[in-house]
């Protein structure tokens, strides 16, 4: 992502993220001030990656992809492991909410394990961003925060 894409990347996080803020374990972000990857279509953003890092693990704040079945997801994250291993980073992590089945499955076929489960950790972010749905895919009440990571080689077990 470059300097001159960081409107249009806030446009993008605020039309998916119901604002420019994003939360991630009682955090505040603002993605389009972040690193990041675009995939675009025919000159459109199609999809997103924002990430961080912090010492040796990158933490990836938003995913996101608006034509699904196309890799543009998968794409994304292949880039960004890429990068973290290049600045020697041991983990990629995220926070993702309890309703989102279908992106912890996309992060699990990548390798990503549940590490935390922060109980509540939602109602807590709703305090600040009041924008955070309380219903979310089928119909899944949102009140959670599942914490996933990814170890790079030849961090492959836990300590």
């Amino acid at each position: 992502m470059q300097d001159s894409d960081r409107e249009e990347v806030a446009e993008f996080v605020e039309r998916h993220w119901h604002s420019r803020l994003v939360i991630s374990r009682g955090r505040s972000f603002y993605p389009h001030k972040e690193r990041g990857f675009i995939e675009r279509r025919q000159g459109m953003i199609v999809g997103l990656l924002t990430y961080r890092i912090d010492d040796d693990a990158m933490q990836l704040l938003t995913l996101n992809s608006t034509l699904e079945g196309h890799g543009i997801g998968s794409s994304l994250m292949l880039d960004a492991i890429e990068r973290a291993r290049k600045q020697k980073c041991k983990r990629i992590w995220l926070a993702t909410t309890n309703d989102t089945l279908r992106a912890i499955g996309f992060y699990q076929r990548l390798g990503f394990r549940m590490v935390e489960l922060n109980l509540g950790a939602v109602d807590e972010a709703r305090k600040v961003k009041p924008q955070i749905p309380e219903v979310g895919e089928r119909g899944v009440p949102i009140h959670d925060e599942i914490v996933m990571e990814l170890l790079l080689e030849p961090y492959l077990e836990r300590g």
